[in-house]
Protein backbone atom coordinates (compact mmCIF):
# COMPACT_ATOMS: atom_id res chain seq x y z
CA UNK A 1 0.00 0.00 0.00
CA UNK A 2 1.32 3.52 -0.91
CA UNK A 3 1.19 5.74 2.16
CA UNK A 4 0.55 9.66 1.26
CA UNK A 5 2.69 11.33 3.62
CA UNK A 6 2.68 15.09 4.79
CA UNK A 7 5.51 17.44 6.76
CA UNK A 8 3.13 20.11 7.61
CA UNK A 9 5.13 22.92 9.35
CA UNK A 10 2.96 25.06 12.11
CA UNK A 11 3.29 28.56 13.30
CA UNK A 12 3.28 31.92 12.91
CA UNK A 13 6.90 33.36 11.27
CA UNK A 14 6.43 37.23 11.93
CA UNK A 15 7.18 36.09 15.99
CA UNK A 16 10.69 34.34 16.00
CA UNK A 17 10.75 30.98 17.63
CA UNK A 18 6.98 31.04 17.27
CA UNK A 19 7.87 29.96 13.62
CA UNK A 20 10.14 27.33 14.37
CA UNK A 21 7.81 24.44 12.48
CA UNK A 22 7.12 26.73 9.53
CA UNK A 23 10.87 27.20 9.16
CA UNK A 24 11.77 23.82 9.79
CA UNK A 25 9.77 22.54 7.49
CA UNK A 26 10.68 25.17 4.68
CA UNK A 27 14.83 24.30 5.56
CA UNK A 28 14.45 20.65 4.79
CA UNK A 29 11.88 21.20 1.72
CA UNK A 30 15.14 23.62 0.05
CA UNK A 31 17.77 21.65 1.53
CA UNK A 32 16.88 18.21 1.23
CA UNK A 33 15.68 15.60 -1.33
CA UNK A 34 13.32 12.46 -0.56
CA UNK A 35 12.27 9.76 -2.76
CA UNK A 36 10.73 6.46 -1.99
CA UNK A 37 9.58 3.69 -4.14
CA UNK A 38 6.60 2.92 -2.33
CA UNK A 39 5.34 6.38 -0.96
CA UNK A 40 4.85 10.46 -1.51
CA UNK A 41 5.58 13.09 0.32
CA UNK A 42 4.75 16.36 0.13
CA UNK A 43 6.13 19.44 2.62
CA UNK A 44 3.76 22.35 3.35
CA UNK A 45 3.78 25.39 5.45
CA UNK A 46 0.56 25.49 7.25
CA UNK A 47 1.62 29.16 8.98
CA UNK A 48 -1.46 29.70 11.46
CA UNK A 49 -4.44 28.38 9.33
CA UNK A 50 -5.44 25.76 11.73
CA UNK A 51 -8.82 24.85 11.13
CA UNK A 52 -8.61 26.28 7.25
CA UNK A 53 -6.02 23.15 7.20
CA UNK A 54 -8.68 20.47 7.82
CA UNK A 55 -8.81 19.37 3.94
CA UNK A 56 -5.37 19.03 3.33
CA UNK A 57 -4.69 16.99 6.47
CA UNK A 58 -7.35 14.52 5.63
CA UNK A 59 -6.15 13.93 2.37
CA UNK A 60 -3.03 11.84 3.54
CA UNK A 61 -2.44 8.82 5.05
CA UNK A 62 0.22 9.96 7.52
CA UNK A 63 1.08 13.66 8.85
CA UNK A 64 4.46 14.68 10.59
CA UNK A 65 3.39 17.91 12.09
CA UNK A 66 6.42 20.15 13.61
CA UNK A 67 5.31 22.81 15.96
CA UNK A 68 6.52 24.69 19.15
CA UNK A 69 4.41 22.96 22.32
CA UNK A 70 4.67 23.74 26.29
CA UNK A 71 5.37 21.53 28.85
CA UNK A 72 4.95 21.88 32.55
CA UNK A 73 8.45 20.46 33.57
CA UNK A 74 10.09 20.86 30.32
CA UNK A 75 13.15 23.50 29.26
CA UNK A 76 13.35 26.10 26.27
CA UNK A 77 14.67 24.39 23.35
CA UNK A 78 13.61 20.70 25.19
CA UNK A 79 12.48 18.40 21.69
CA UNK A 80 9.29 16.14 21.77
CA UNK A 81 8.43 13.46 19.08
CA UNK A 82 5.29 11.68 20.04
CA UNK A 83 2.26 10.08 18.00
CA UNK A 84 -1.14 12.24 18.89
CA UNK A 85 -2.72 9.66 20.12
CA UNK A 86 -0.29 9.30 22.83
CA UNK A 87 0.40 13.03 24.14
CA UNK A 88 2.43 12.71 26.82
CA UNK A 89 0.07 14.90 30.18
CA UNK A 90 3.25 17.18 31.01
CA UNK A 91 3.01 18.68 27.36
CA UNK A 92 0.14 21.44 26.30
CA UNK A 93 -0.20 23.88 23.38
CA UNK A 94 -1.21 26.92 25.69
CA UNK A 95 1.29 28.76 24.49
CA UNK A 96 0.09 31.25 21.46
CA UNK A 97 -3.87 30.76 19.85
CA UNK A 98 -2.24 29.14 16.71
CA UNK A 99 -1.01 26.03 18.84
CA UNK A 100 -4.70 26.02 20.81
CA UNK A 101 -6.37 26.25 17.12
CA UNK A 102 -3.88 23.46 15.73
CA UNK A 103 -4.84 21.37 19.21
CA UNK A 104 -8.55 21.78 18.57
CA UNK A 105 -8.71 21.02 14.69
CA UNK A 106 -6.46 18.09 14.90
CA UNK A 107 -9.41 16.92 17.53
CA UNK A 108 -12.38 18.14 15.26
CA UNK A 109 -10.68 15.93 12.54
CA UNK A 110 -10.14 13.11 14.84
CA UNK A 111 -14.64 13.31 16.58
CA UNK A 112 -15.38 13.35 12.55
CA UNK A 113 -13.38 10.32 12.15
CA UNK A 114 -10.70 11.33 9.40
CA UNK A 115 -7.80 11.74 11.15
CA UNK A 116 -4.73 10.29 9.55
CA UNK A 117 -1.75 9.11 11.40
CA UNK A 118 0.12 12.00 13.41
CA UNK A 119 3.13 12.25 15.14
CA UNK A 120 4.38 15.30 16.02
CA UNK A 121 7.68 16.85 16.41
CA UNK A 122 7.95 19.91 18.77
CA UNK A 123 9.89 22.20 20.57
CA UNK A 124 10.01 24.68 23.74
CA UNK A 125 10.42 28.05 22.22
CA UNK A 126 12.07 30.99 23.28
CA UNK A 127 11.41 34.12 21.84
CA UNK A 128 7.27 34.63 21.81
CA UNK A 129 8.09 38.39 21.09
CA UNK A 130 5.03 40.86 20.79
CA UNK A 131 7.51 42.77 18.55
CA UNK A 132 7.67 41.21 14.84
CA UNK A 133 11.07 39.54 13.85
CA UNK A 134 12.34 36.73 11.93
CA UNK A 135 15.22 36.21 14.33
CA UNK A 136 15.74 32.54 15.67
CA UNK A 137 17.20 32.13 19.05
CA UNK A 138 20.30 30.26 19.05
CA UNK A 139 18.48 27.55 21.71
CA UNK A 140 15.84 26.88 19.12
CA UNK A 141 18.32 26.92 16.08
CA UNK A 142 19.92 23.72 17.64
CA UNK A 143 16.26 22.38 18.86
CA UNK A 144 15.52 22.70 15.12
CA UNK A 145 18.35 21.17 14.13
CA UNK A 146 17.56 17.84 16.41
CA UNK A 147 13.89 18.35 15.12
CA UNK A 148 15.44 17.76 11.74
CA UNK A 149 17.47 14.59 12.75
CA UNK A 150 14.28 12.89 14.09
CA UNK A 151 12.30 13.48 11.20
CA UNK A 152 14.66 12.62 8.95
CA UNK A 153 15.52 9.39 10.63
CA UNK A 154 11.15 8.38 11.08
CA UNK A 155 11.39 9.17 7.10
CA UNK A 156 13.91 6.67 6.53
CA UNK A 157 11.53 4.33 8.56
CA UNK A 158 8.78 5.17 6.18
CA UNK A 159 11.09 3.92 3.27
CA UNK A 160 11.92 7.23 2.33
CA UNK A 161 16.01 7.96 1.06
CA UNK A 162 16.92 11.25 1.98
CA UNK A 163 19.62 13.59 -0.02
CA UNK A 164 20.89 16.34 1.27
CA UNK A 165 20.94 18.72 -1.98
CA UNK A 166 21.95 22.40 -0.39
CA UNK A 167 23.18 23.66 3.02
CA UNK A 168 21.35 26.75 3.30
CA UNK A 169 21.08 27.68 7.51
CA UNK A 170 17.64 27.64 9.10
CA UNK A 171 18.24 31.52 9.98
CA UNK A 172 18.68 32.96 6.55
CA UNK A 173 15.57 30.11 6.00
CA UNK A 174 14.11 32.11 8.54
CA UNK A 175 14.86 35.35 6.85
CA UNK A 176 12.85 34.34 3.63
CA UNK A 177 10.26 32.06 4.87
CA UNK A 178 7.61 35.31 4.23
CA UNK A 179 8.21 34.67 0.22
CA UNK A 180 7.32 30.92 0.89
CA UNK A 181 9.18 27.78 -0.81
Amino acid sequence: MKLRVLILGIGNILFGDEGIGVHLSNYLKVNFAFSSTNNTLDIVDGGTLAQSLIPLITSYDYVILLDCINASDGEIGDVFFFDFNDIPSNLNWQGTAHEVEMLQTLKMIELLGDLPTIKIVATIPQILESETTFEISPIIVDSALNMCKIVINHLKELDFSVEQVKDISLQEIANNSFRGY
